[in-house]
């Protein structure tokens, strides 16, 4: 072969390699190195962690779920203790009184951080006002817990929180003291709330009106963001109920 051959020859395995293939006469063989990737995965490559994250809940067919996010065995997370419900809490209502959540065991709970001049509030109250007077003699709940974290949107003191919401929005459902959800004083249930049940930014709450859905034994079974319509959530509801 001449030296101008040679050199060819060279040039044309070099460029096809880079491809990642090996001109061998005129067939097209795969390189060694794509070879041996491709060889550790008989069944194609592995499918994006992305796509997991977009998978069906237990609900499959609401659109208003959030799947929850993934973990890594082995890895440490801190998470609420296996036997511990909603129903181990005490907390203040509106009017700063105690208030032990054992007495809503055998109930379903619809748990909602609520704000008095947020651009959700009044779509929500209006749901949430409707879907209560629907459902609370079945055994349903819906639990209010202002926040002021979101915009500065609920300012008001707590009379003032618990008359705007009974007097303008007819709300029958227990109101409790305002609290953090986020942040080194995240008042304890929100604590609870979080760690069994991440969102896709962690566990912040993202915005006024993020729902959790208990079931009848005080655990989150789902956790819905700021913008799902509490009528979205009206058949889970109904699932629950029926359990």
């Amino acid at each position: 072969m001449s030296s101008m051959a040679a050199a060819s020859a060279v040039v044309s395995v070099t460029s096809a390699s880079r491809y990642g293939f090996a001109r061998v006469g005129r067939t097209n063989a795969p390189a060694p190195a794509f070879l041996h990737l491709s060889s550790k995965f008989p069944l194609g490559f592995p499918k994006s962690p992305f796509r997991d994250l977009t998978r069906s809940s237990v609900f499959q067919k609401n659109p208003g779920f959030v799947a929850k996010p993934l973990r890594t065995p082995g890895v440490a997370y801190a998470t609420a203790a296996t036997e511990k419900s909603i129903h181990d809490f005490t907390i203040k209502d509106i009017d700063r009184k105690d208030v032990s959540l054992s007495k809503f065991k055998g109930k379903v709970l619809l748990i909602v951080n609520v704000a008095s001049k947020c651009g959700l509030t009044s779509s929500n109250y209006t749901e949430l006002s409707h879907i209560y007077e629907k459902y609370k003699t079945q055994g349903f709940e819906i639990l209010a817990f202002p926040c002021n974290q979101f915009g500065g949107q609920e300012p008001g003191s707590n009379s003032e929180i618990k008359q705007f919401a009974c007097t303008r929005y007819k709300a029958e459902f227990p109101i409790f003291d305002k609290v953090d959800v986020n942040g080194p004083n995240t008042a304890p249930v929100y604590q609870f709330l979080k760690s069994s049940a991440g969102g896709f930014l962690g566990d912040l709450i993202k915005w006024n009106f993020e729902k959790f859905l208990i079931d009848k034994n005080g655990k989150v079974v789902e956790r819905y963001p700021p913008t799902t319509s509490p009528f979205q959530i009206e058949r889970d509801i109904r699932k629950l109920l029926a359990a």
